[in-house]
Order: C-alpha cells, then structure tokens, then sequence
C-alpha cells in the first residue's frame, strides 16, 4: 500500500482543525508529557518508522491546529496494513482531548480517504470490552459491532470489541 499523506480535517463550529501526519523526532517532547509509552519515546518512534518502512503500518501524529496558538498534539492514529491478515485501525488520544471528537474526527478523515484513495474492502477496529469510549468512536465513524474477542493474555487480558468497516457498496 502507497504511503498515505497527511491529512487535514477543518475546524468545526466547536473543534479545532486537526493534522494529521506522520511522527518526526520534533513530536517526542510533547509526546512524553501527553501518552505514557511503555519505552522511551525514541525506540517508540524508531519502531514506528520501521514499520512504516516495510509497509505495515502508516502511523500519524494529530496535531489540534487553533489560530493564534502553536499546533498541540492531541493524539495518534495508525492504519495497520500487514502482508496478510485483516487491515486494522487504532488510536489514543491525550487525556486532555478525550470527550472532544478528536478521535472521531480522525477516524473518519482517515476512512473515507483510504476508502476513496485505496482498493481496500474493510477495515477493522479492536478494543477492550469495556471501553465504552471507544465502542462510540467507532459507531460514530460507521464500524458496526461484529463480535466479543476472547482475552488472549498476557497481550490481550481483557475480552474485546471488533467493529468493521465495510468501504465498498
């Protein structure tokens, strides 16, 4: 799968336009101070180009764009694209832009471009049972509920949530 470009979403009434593209070395800073990482936010980002690289990953920092004030990071969200297996979305956001569509709004941007720009057929959204937070982000983005996945420790110890996304007809 080609690279995808940053992307842009506007501003609404009540939001800030968001930015949407991929880590550099100048997010890191910020990046310590708004998500907990399990290493250090270099390996992070190392591991993050890596995977862009091979193609397996399209990582990308969001970035709240609000006139008059520098560009915050608000978030992350990544399309998983490995060799085989199912295509797979996912997302933080930083504790401060939680309840504030971030996630939403992002999801949906990067949908409907890979659904217009791509000949992909779905996408998939996981996440832990109960995260009700992001049961509602993914409804609002259009991915349906599928099923319960059972926990799968030490990874997964929780059951989770698969939504789909069906991107054509």
């Amino acid at each position: 799968m080609m690279p995808l470009p940053p992307l842009a979403v506007p501003a609404t009434v009540t939001a800030p336009a968001l930015r949407l593209r991929p880590w550099s070395a100048a997010d890191l800073t910020e990046l310590a101070d708004v998500f907990p990482l399990p290493g250090a936010p270099g390996e992070w980002l190392a591991a993050e180009r890596r995977g862009r690289a091979a193609g397996e990953r399209q990582g990308f920092a969001i970035r709240a764009e609000t006139a008059g004030a520098a560009p915050r990071l608000v978030g992350h969200l990544v399309l998983k694209t490995p060799a085989a297996g199912p295509r797979e979305v996912g997302y933080w956001t930083a504790e401060a832009a939680r309840g504030t569509g971030v996630a939403t709004r992002a999801l949906r941007a990067l949908t409907t471009h890979v659904r217009d720009e791509t000949d992909l057929r779905e996408l998939r959204l996981l996440h832990q049972e109960d995260n009700t937070a992001s049961c509602r982000v993914a409804e609002k983005s259009g991915y349906v509920f599928s099923r319960v996945l059972p926990a799968f420790p030490p990874a997964f110890p929780r059951d989770g949530h698969l939504h789909v996304r069906h991107l054509t007809g």
